[in-house]
């Protein structure tokens, strides 16, 4: 188990690197540059850049982000003055970790609820219940889903906050509409991995054997079907924890998704670095953890390991 840590560990370092490399390279490909739609002096620009260290080679500039980075120095934004991208990311995560991880308690509880109930009750109304409210959260765009919600809870019932960000009321909203395509993933992934499992030969051997239904779907069915979700949650919390720049935009969330998108359009180069230097380290390390509890989970990785160790 210590080696195969350590190589996904290695391995995550490796892919880092890559993912920097890349971003570099793209990033410097695309013309124009950070000052080409002010209208600056030659002199001015000339100062910017070389306070921002544009004016060395792109080589001297890829060394000195891989020694700033390894110092976990995200650099200075150019277009937030004064403000670091280490003091962005820390300010403005916290709020879109709190909105991806109450989309994510919904998304999962509820999408695990209904794969179960569907796969139990199959060909039954509640199973093609299921199905729609899926097919509807995989198939319709999150930011119509939040419009619709803003229109018809927010306008016309007035049951909760259109927009902004206070209290808990005021979440609720965004983080429906930011988990329904992930319910629908977790319902339609459950639901299946639930029907395979119950025609499995040991789910006859349990019922043989006399055990209850319930202690047939909770002990064999649930345990084993649940494998293939612990899969793909490590993507899913990345990914939702760390917001969408719609729905932020949209209930006027002060998250970290408006200046991920934001620094694209104003070639802020530290602020583009950082960014997805920050979401890809935080995919990989989630990633990393989904892994290893995989192998907590299911017995046969951790003796295929032990094997391989």
């Amino acid at each position: 188990m210590g080696r195969y840590i350590l190589r996904r560990l290695a391995l995550m370092i490796l892919s880092l690197w890559v993912i920097v490399t890349a971003t570099f390279i793209l990033m410097n490909a695309v013309p124009g540059g950070p000052f080409t739609s002010v209208k600056l002096t030659p002199l001015v620009q000339k100062q910017l850049e070389r306070k921002y260290g544009l004016d060395k080679p792109k080589w001297q500039q890829y060394v000195t982000l891989l020694k700033n980075l390894c110092r976990f120095d995200l650099g200075l934004s150019i277009r937030e003055r004064g403000r670091s991208v280490n003091d962005i990311i820390r300010n403005t995560f916290p709020t879109s970790a709190v909105l991806g991880i109450e989309a994510l308690v919904f998304a999962v509880s509820l999408g695990l609820t209904l794969g179960i109930i569907a796969a139990l009750h199959r060909g039954k109304a509640l199973d093609y219940t299921a199905i729609i409210i899926a097919i509807i959260g995989v198939s319709v765009p999150n930011f119509v889903v939040a419009s619709v919600l803003q229109y018809v809870v927010g306008y016309k019932l007035k049951l909760l906050p259109i927009a902004r960000w206070e209290s808990f009321k005021h979440t609720i909203l965004p983080a429906f509409s930011l988990g329904l395509g992930t319910l629908a993933t977790m319902t339609r992934m459950m639901r299946s991995s639930m029907l395979e499992v119950l025609s499995q030969d040991y789910i006859r051997t349990a019922k043989a054997k006399g055990l209850t239904s319930a202690q047939i779907v909770w002990r064999h069915g649930v345990r084993n079907a649940i494998l293939p979700i612990v899969t793909i949650l490590g993507p899913l919390i990345a990914g939702i924890t760390t917001g969408t720049f719609v729905i932020e935009r949209m209930f006027g969330i002060p998250g970290l998704g408006k200046y991920f998108v934001e620094s694209i359009y104003n070639r802020d180069y530290p602020m583009i670095m950082g960014t997805t230097v920050f979401y890809s380290a935080l995919l990989l390390f989630m990633t990393f953890l989904v892994d290893i509890a995989y192998g907590l989970v299911d017995p046969r990785i951790r003796l295929a390991r032990g094997k391989g160790d």
